[in-house]
């Protein structure tokens, strides 16, 4: 049981979450109908993921093998064969679409954003991840099928600025992440990617700084938009970019002072300024979109 944990790796289902966004912004927190069908939409993409999870595994059991770090996972160490990898793999998919069926009319638009995503994944372990920045940008994109996903489930059609900023700030992410592969190249002399030749620090450092900033500069024109002060009625969504700031501004400091982005979701598990951060920025978007809804 602990091995196939490993494989399907339920702990990054919170990457998942971006599924919530267009229901969240959208101001339909406390709609149960869209509540329900999003928890569905986030469970159908978490089991495709792991599906994914369980074909990268196999496709890489050789480089892994030589890693470090990921030789100690199920199939790279022998614990869980190829084969019985093949079948999690279709097992996993399958319990995706089992829960894309019970959605109902709207089935087929999640089904269609799920298997879209499903492609891109198998076509960027077989070939995309190869390519330098081309790889991060399929994984931001991937970020952005998240909320499609999202707004499928639902229809609540989400905002251009909340496409742009999901697609910039985890690209930040994905750059800081390559960072940590040149930082194990430098000291091991081995390449954990077949593209981290391709990157060096200058290059990530300048990639994650001007994202940090354009991302910054992007929330900041979306929360002083004229359609979001016309749906909120509120002029106080823009005090919530000083989370945003503190948050980005911690990231870089454990990217570039503590070397430490070598994988964002365990990172956001262990580091406890990020989570306070993330939670006073959740509350204060709760308390401007749902205040009235609350108190009332």
């Amino acid at each position: 049981m602990k091995n196939l944990i490993l494989l399907i790796r339920p702990h990054q289902w919170i990457k998942n979450a971006f599924i919530f966004m267009p229901m969240f912004f959208g101001g339909a927190l406390t709609n149960m109908t869209s509540l329900v069908s999003t928890v569905i939409a986030f469970f159908a993409y978490s089991f495709a993921a792991s599906s994914i999870y369980c074909y990268n595994d196999i496709i890489d059991v050789e480089d892994d093998r030589r890693h470090s770090v990921k030789c100690k996972r199920p199939i790279a160490s022998g614990a869980i064969t190829i084969g019985q990898g093949y079948a999690i793999m279709l097992l996993m998919f399958s319990l995706s679409m089992a829960m894309v069926y019970t959605l109902g009319y709207r089935a087929t638009d999640l089904g269609c954003v799920i298997a879209a995503y499903y492609v891109l994944d198998i076509a960027y372990c077989r070939l995309l991840k190869h390519y330098a920045i081309v790889d991060v940008c399929v994984l931001s994109f991937g970020f952005v099928l998240r909320i499609i996903a999202g707004s499928a489930a639902t229809g609540i059609v989400p905002s251009h600025w909340l496409v742009l900023m999901t697609f910039l700030l985890t690209l930040l992410l994905g750059f800081a992440k390559r960072r940590d592969d040149v930082l194990r190249m430098m000291k091991t002399g081995e390449a954990p990617r077949h593209n981290t030749h391709r990157y060096n620090l200058a290059f990530i450092n300048q990639s994650v700084t001007i994202t940090a900033a354009v991302t910054v500069v992007c929330y900041i024109m979306y929360t002083i938009s004229p359609e979001l002060l016309a749906r909120t009625n509120s002029e106080y969504i823009y005090l919530t970019t000083i989370f945003v700031l503190l948050g980005l501004l911690r990231y870089i400091q454990l990217a570039e002072v503590d070397d430490a982005t070598g994988d964002p979701t365990k990172l956001l598990y262990k580091d406890h300024f990020l989570q306070v951060v993330i939670l006073l920025w959740i509350l204060s978007y709760v308390f401007i979109l749902y205040g009235d809804k609350v108190l009332g």
